[in-house]
C-alpha cells in the first residue's frame, strides 16, 4: 500500500506539473471574475445539494444491509459510520483507499473480508447500472428545444446500449460465473498472469455478490434504493449549478442537461489520485461545462470547485467525526485495508 501510495503521489505531481506547463499560456483566466462568481452564489440550492449528498450515505448503508442479509442480519443504518469513513479516506488518499469500506464493515459485522469485497463489487455494479439507467433515460428523452439536442440523445442511446450489455453480462456471470472467470484467466494469462488472476477473481466476486441476492424482492429493493440514490446525486449536480445565479448557462440548467456533466464527472473520478485528484476533477467538470453549456471558463472553474466541495469534500467533517467516534485512524485503516485485500487475494489464488 505504501509503495502504491508513493507511486500515486509521484504520478500526481508529474501530472500537475505537466498541466501547468501546457496550459499556463493557452487560457486567459480572470481571477477577479472567478472570485466574483463564488461570492454571488445562492447558497440555498447548494445547501439542498449537500443535504442530498448526505442522504445518499444513509441509502448506501441501507443497501449494504440488504446485500449482506443472506449472510447476517444487521441494522439498516449500522454501517453509516463506515460509509462516511470509507469515502473520506478515498477523498484524502484517492482510489488506493477504495477498499476501506468493506474492510471496516467486515470488522464491524464480523464477517470475512472476502464476503464484504463481494458485496462491494455488486454494490459498484448496481451503482454503474443505476447511474446508466438514469443518465440514459434523461438524455434519450431530452426535449427537442434544448441546445445540442442530438448530442444528448445520442449519448443517451449509447448509454442505454451499454446498460443492456451490462445486464446481459450480469445474467451470464450469475449463471456461469466460474466458466467466465476461467475463460478470462486463460485468454488474459498470455498477456499478464497477474492481471488475468485479478480480473478472474473480480468476476468470481461479482458472481458471489449476485448470488447473495437470493430473491427477486431483495434485487428489487437494492435496485430501487440505487435508482433513488443516483437520482438524488443528479439533483445535487443540478442544484449546485443553479446556485450560480450570475451565469445563465448554469443557473437555468435542466436535469437532462446535467446528465452529461455527471457522466464526465464520474469518468474523471475513476482514477482519482491523492489530493491532486481534486484539481483534475475540477478541470474535468469545468471543461465539460464549457463544452456542453458554453459557460465562461471562470464560471465553469468556480462551479467545478464548488461541485467538488459539495459532492466529495462536504462529507469530510462527518468522516472525521465518525473516525473519532469509532477510534479509527484514516491513514492506518486505508493502508490496512489494502494490505488485507492483497493477502486475501493471494491466499485465494494460491488455494
Amino acid at each position: 500500500m505504501k509503495k502504491r501510495g508513493g507511486i500515486g503521489w509521484l504520478a500526481a505531481l508529474i501530472i500537475l506539473v505537466l498541466v501547468v506547463l501546457i496550459f499556463r499560456d493557452r487560457i486567459h483566466f480572470d481571477w477577479s471574475i472567478f472570485w466574483s462568481q463564488l461570492k454571488h452564489v445562492n447558497w440555498k440550492p447548494v445547501a439542498l445539494a449537500v443535504a442530498l449528498v448526505y442522504a445518499t450515505y444513509w441509502m448506501r448503508a441501507a443497501r449494504w444491509a440488504v446485500l449482506v442479509a443472506p449472510s447476517k442480519k444487521i441494522g439498516m443504518f449500522s454501517t453509516v459510520g463506515s460509509q462516511f469513513i470509507g469515502f473520506t479516506a478515498v477523498g484524502l488518499f484517492g482510489r488506493l483507499a477504495d477498499l476501506t469500506r468493506p474492510y471496516l464493515i467486515a470488522k464491524r459485522v464480523e464477517l470475512s473480508l472476502s464476503s464484504q469485497i463481494a458485496v462491494y463489487t455488486i454494490e459498484r455494479m448496481f451503482d454503474l447500472g443505476s447511474a446508466a439507467i438514469i443518465f440514459s433515460s434523461a438524455l434519450a428523452f431530452t426535449p427537442k428545444g434544448l441546445p445540442h439536442h442530438e448530442i444528448f440523445v445520442k449519448a443517451g442511446m449509447y448509454s442505454l446500449a451499454g446498460t443492456l450489455f451490462l445486464a446481459v453480462f450480469a445474467l451470464v456471470v450469475r449463471a456461469s460465473g466460474g466458466a467466465v472467470a476461467a475463460f478470462c484467466r486463460s485468454v488474459l494469462g498470455h498477456v499478464s498472469k497477474g492481471a488475468a488472476e485479478s480480473i478472474s477473481q473480480k468476476i468470481v466476486d461479482f458472481r458471489d455478490g449476485l448470488n447473495a441476492l437470493s430473491s427477486f424482492k431483495e434485487f428489487a429493493i437494492v435496485l430501487v434504493i440505487s435508482l433513488v440514490m443516483w437520482a438524488g446525486i443528479g439533483m445535487a449536480y443540478m442544484e449546485t449549478l443553479h446556485g450560480f445565479v450570475d451565469t445563465p448557462e448554469l443557473a437555468t440548467i435542466s436535469y437532462s442537461q446535467t446528465m452529461l456533466l455527471m457522466g464526465a464527472s464520474i469518468g474523471g473520478s475513476l482514477l482519482q489520485l491523492p489530493i491532486v485528484g481534486w484539481f483534475t476533477q475540477i478541470g474535468v467538470t469545468a471543461t465539460a461545462m464549457r463544452t456542453f453549456y458554453g459557460a465562461p471558463v471562470e464560471s465553469s472553474t468556480a462551479c467545478g470547485a464548488l461541485l467538488l466541495g459539495v459532492l466529495s469534500l462536504s462529507i469530510l467533517p462527518a468522516g472525521f467525526l465518525f473516525s473519532q467516534i469509532e477510534r479509527v485512524s484514516l491513514k492506518k485503516v486505508a493502508e490496512e485495508s489494502g494490505a488485507a485485500a492483497e493477502a486475501e487475494t493471494s491466499g485465494s489464488v494460491s488455494h
